[in-house]
């Protein structure tokens, strides 16, 4: 690799956005291909993603960063360092680093659906950082593609022409010559004093074995090299970098990174908590005074305790979580007891997707037999004394008689759907607690739906629903609005009159008996018959609201019994229905995983 130090006109640093499954890291791997970064030999399909699970999902989990370059048609020489970014809307803390990093972004928009909910999302975040768009219409070689309509769409959308839009198919590689020039042309080179004291932004990191903390960084001001007394500004600490490089697209070692560029340091920290994403790096000696601005740390919105199926492999789970949080400085958890469970991990999560990616890794890289409980959300518990609580998890909420006031988290959900489908959308939205905001009208294809719901609601399958009233056309983006009082309760199972603390959720008191009914349905389902009667209930306070048996394996003790006195048969089954007695007395029911996935799809 050529080690030549670029001019900050000669180099464009940008990321790229879209909504999830539109295309960006066929893109990327399109332009790895045009710039020559990545031989033929060595090309995979969406190469950036390097994660089994991004490759299974179909989706990019965590941002990758590339430098490219490119010689222009004018016959310079570009320096272009590219990020790409998830589409989910679990991820969006992700594409914020990224933009944070960038002056300008492609905006990749499926000719075939249109603008969705994370691309508006995506490109609000852009504009409020101030980026340059490069608006890209992407698959306009599929059937059903409207390229033109489409381009139209983002001509409203961002003010730009119809005919400036670009037309590309990234996996038949139309039009992917037109990407670069206009990245040139349209995306203004950074601005930075290399002689100013060092200031480089971390808007990224992961953790390697051997290299410690490798924190990816945009250098704003000053030049960064391996072993250089160094200090991060918000909290004092102190190190040495072992090693300065550039991803193309695997980590390559060079001298030195200057103003503008982008790169990684090998910190040698042994944890991602003592190098915190949003935090400046600057010189120990002679260093910048003033931090750069960052953003705020990802907040947990959704917590679940996840326990070993078998209680020896609680030390394992530990270490794997400490070793994933390592590469995950977004998720949380800290030590919890269940009586039903026994020890584990109550653990924070972005969104429901985060969960499911962190449990099938946790299973999948470290071998581990899990079980996770229902999801539930922070609510704010105001006391009859005055104090307020935060509470994540049904088992904290304290009495009734000592509880003032509950409020709940809501949040401002626009859903992006063709007009064929807003009565049935509008339906299941209010049968969810959902009020209403407004309806605009994008085109003669697209409304825009506007709620205020709770976030306990739209947790689990809403998502699902909303897929399948829509047909697959309508797309959900969210925003935390604020929280509210209303009337929630607890609902506890008990199992052979035993309280499982593991199975209690937190809901509307109205929706108190349909969904406790509801649960004891599905546990009915799951349980398997034990040699006793296994009565299940569900309780709201003191009071049960639903029950289901789960009947009885029975021997027939009166299959040898050839006519003779009654009072013999009569024996025998009393004997039976004794040890019946006894056993329920003493037995145990082991509640299989099946029972706990029953709680997350409640239907009403």
């Amino acid at each position: 690799m050529s080690t030549d130090r670029f001019p900050l006109e000669r180099i464009r640093n940008f990321c790229i956005i879209a909504h999830i499954d539109h295309g960006k890291s066929t893109l990327s791997d399109r332009l790895l291909e045009l710039t020559g970064t990545l031989e033929k030999r060595q090309m995979t399909d969406q190469v950036l993603d390097r994660m089994e699970l991004e490759r299974e999902k179909g989706i990019t989990i965590k941002a990758k960063a590339v430098r490219m370059h490119y010689n222009a048609p004018d016959g310079e020489r570009y320096e272009l360092n590219l990020i790409d970014t998830p589409g989910h809307v679990d991820f969006s803390y992700e594409v914020s680093h990224a933009l944070s990093a960038c002056e300008g972004a492609l905006l990749v928009v499926d000719a075939t659906q249109g603008i969705e909910a994370q691309t508006l999302a995506n490109l609000y975040l852009a504009i409020d950082k101030d980026l340059e768009i490069v608006p890209i219409v992407n698959k306009i070689d599929l059937p059903s593609a409207r390229p033109d309509e489409v381009a139209e769409e983002l001509e409203n959308l961002i003010g730009c022409h119809a005919e400036e839009v670009l037309q590309v198919s990234a996996k038949d590689g139309i039009g992917i010559e037109t990407v670069l020039p206009a990245v040139v042309a349209n995306i203004q080179p950074p601005e930075g004093n290399p002689d100013a004291p060092l200031r480089a932004l971390i808007f990224d990191s992961h953790y390697d074995a051997y290299k410690g903390v490798i924190a990816y960084l945009r250098v704003v001001d000053g030049v960064i090299q391996a072993n250089q007394p160094l200090m991060l500004i918000s909290t004092g600490k102190t190190f040495e970098g072992l090693e300065v490089g550039v991803f193309r697209p695997d980590m390559q070692p060079i001298e030195a990174l200057y103003a503008g560029e982008v790169g990684y340091i090998a910190t040698g920290m042994k944890t991602v908590r003592d190098c915190r994403v949003g935090d400046t790096i600057t010189t120990q000696q002679d260093g910048a005074l003033e931090a750069l601005y960052g953003y705020k740390p990802p907040k947990p919105m959704v917590f679940a305790g996840i326990y070993p199926v078998d209680n020896d492999d609680y030390q394992a789970l530990r270490e794997a979580l400490e070793k994933l949080q390592l590469n995950d400085a977004s998720l949380v958890y800290e030590p919890e007891t269940s009586a039903a469970l026994n020890q584990g991990f109550r653990c924070g999560f972005l969104g429901l997707l985060h969960m499911e990616i962190v449990q099938e890794r946790l299973e999948r890289e470290y071998s581990l037999d899990l079980i996770a409980t229902s999801p539930s959300v922070e609510y704010q518990v105001e006391l009859t004394n005055g104090e307020t609580h935060l509470v994540d998890n049904p088992e904290e909420l304290p009495d009734e008689s000592a509880i003032a006031e509950i409020r709940e988290p809501w949040m401002r959900i626009t859903i992006y759907t063709p007009p064929d489908f807003i009565g049935t959308l509008m339906e299941m939205t209010t049968k969810c607690r959902g009020e209403y905001v407004r309806i605009d009208y994008l085109d003669e294809h697209r409304v825009a739906l506007e709620f205020n719901i709770p976030l306990s609601e739209i947790l689990v399958d809403f998502h699902d629903e909303l897929k399948a009233r829509s047909r697959g056309y309508a797309s959900l983006d969210y925003t935390l609005g604020e929280y509210r009082a209303a009337d929630l309760t607890k609902l506890t199972v008990l199992v052979n009159e035993e309280p499982v603390d593991a199975l209690s959720i937190i809901i509307h008191r109205d929706q108190a008996y349909a969904k406790g009914a509801a649960m004891v349905r599905k546990m009915k389902e799951v349980i398997p018959p034990q040699m006793f009667r296994v009565p299940i209930q569900a309780a709201v306070g003191g009071k049960v609201v639903a029950r289901a048996n789960v009947s009885e394996m029975r021997k027939d003790v009166l299959a040898k019994c050839y006519g003779g006195d009654i009072s013999r048969k009569r024996k025998l089954l009393e004997r039976q229905k004794e040890g019946k007695r006894r056993m329920k007395r003493v037995g145990k029911v082991d509640i299989p995983q099946e029972a706990f996935m029953a709680v997350l799809k409640l239907d009403d």
